[in-house]
């Protein structure tokens, strides 16, 4: 008798990992927002998506995600503060164990919301800003009014004894004043403070010419951040600054989410189920919490063990040492960069690919786009990319 396996026509499953906790739950409510960044990271196509899940349907997914051993949830957008019922679901959510945490670009807010979140049991709220100079972030933010809203309520949300957590989304046309969104930041009172370089998905992607910093940019950010690191820790000041540099300019790979559906799962406004914000965009069928339990879509999906482990992995990060440390990087990046979701993430200089990563900080260096000329994240040019 032959003892070699019999030849079937059945493609290869490699075997289902150990699965850890969804530990951290993230709640996109909408995908609606009233404001235009050009960096956003929702789909391009979010125009054309389905109809957003009901209060019911956001308390049945927070209710069995926390019977799984989730532990937080973060409430965002789009703008999560559109939903009329913002308040009924934090309050659902702190009364079944969730640390709450509030997502949002403060337009929409008002002090009346503050005090009934707060009594509804939110635990934090960080506010995003475009810049620190009102022109230019007006420009980005798509709205003449964004600037003074966002700091009436920044200064709102630490009169109601919130921890001041604010983020900045750092590029090309506003990396270069860091030392004034730093100080606008300790004006305020901030407590926590990232300054976050742009993360190239969604719409940042889309508009990475114009948005790309160069290497000299952000040396010069880095250091001027722990310059005040320095300072502020001399004074026994309370902000914490946390600077994070684009995987653009990295040789190895982040470990994305701490790996593929090994502790974030995010639910879409549709009800699509998500391992990671970005993933959205791949060819790959995602189950939806209005079809399947999220007991079912965590452990058992196609979409969430596609990626896990180790066994999918193709070279060279099969042979990688270091393949627990990054898990093979971005999987979003590497169908973005090179159309297949299973190659080595290009921001490794091990990858075939890297030379595209390699160009783009080439393309930084002479780039000439102007804020003017970015594709704004509307809904008209949703619809058209959809189109197209």
């Amino acid at each position: 008798m032959s003892d070699l396996a019999p030849v079937t026509n059945t493609p290869y499953i490699p075997p289902t990992p150990e699965v850890g906790l969804p530990l951290w739950l993230l709640a996109e409510l909408t995908y609606r927002c009233p404001l235009q960044c050009p960096y956003c990271s929702n789909p391009l196509d979010f125009a054309k998506q389905g109809q957003e899940l009901t209060t019911e349907q956001w308390f049945k997914v927070m209710q069995e995600a926390r019977e799984m051993g989730a532990a937080q949830i973060g409430f965002s957008g789009g703008e999560p503060l559109v939903r009329q019922d913002l308040a009924e679901l934090i309050a659902e959510a702190r009364r079944l164990g969730f640390y709450t945490n509030l997502i949002t670009s403060g337009i929409g807010l008002t002090e009346e919301k503050i005090i009934a979140f707060k009594e509804a049991g939110l635990d934090h709220i960080q506010i995003s800003f475009q810049a620190s100079d009102e022109q230019v972030n007006n420009m980005l933010a798509g709205s003449k009014k964004a600037f003074a809203q966002k700091l009436e309520m920044a200064k709102a949300v630490k009169k109601h004894g919130y921890p001041m957590v604010l983020n900045f989304v750092t590029h090309r046309h506003n990396i270069d004043r860091i030392d004034k969104i730093i100080e606008l930041c300790l004006a305020l009172e901030a407590d926590f403070v990232e300054l976050a370089t742009c993360q190239f998905y969604g719409w940042a992607h889309l508009n990475r010419l114009g948005l790309l910093p160069t290497k000299d940019q952000l040396v010069r950010a880095e250091a001027v951040t722990n310059e005040y690191r320095v300072r502020l820790e001399a004074e026994n000041h309370p902000c914490k600054l946390i600077f994070v540099t684009p995987d653009y300019y990295e040789e190895r790979p982040k470990a994305c989410m701490n790996g593929w559906g090994n502790i974030f799962l995010t639910v879409t406004p549709d009800g699509t189920a998500l391992p990671c914000h970005g993933a959205r965009q791949m060819p790959i069928q995602f189950p939806n919490v209005r079809d399947h339990s999220m007991q079912h879509i965590w452990y058992d999906s196609f979409g969430f063990n596609r990626f896990r482990g180790y066994d999918w992995m193709p070279e060279p990060c099969r042979s990688c040492d270091e393949k627990e440390k990054d898990f093979g990087g971005c999987r979003c990046q590497a169908f973005m960069l090179t159309g297949d979701a299973a190659n080595a993430d290009p921001v490794c200089s091990k990858s075939a690919h890297h030379g595209v990563i390699l160009k783009a900080r080439e393309e930084a260096e002479h780039a000439t786009q102007t804020i003017e000329q970015l594709a704004f994240r509307n809904e008209r040019n949703s619809h058209l990319i959809a189109k197209s």
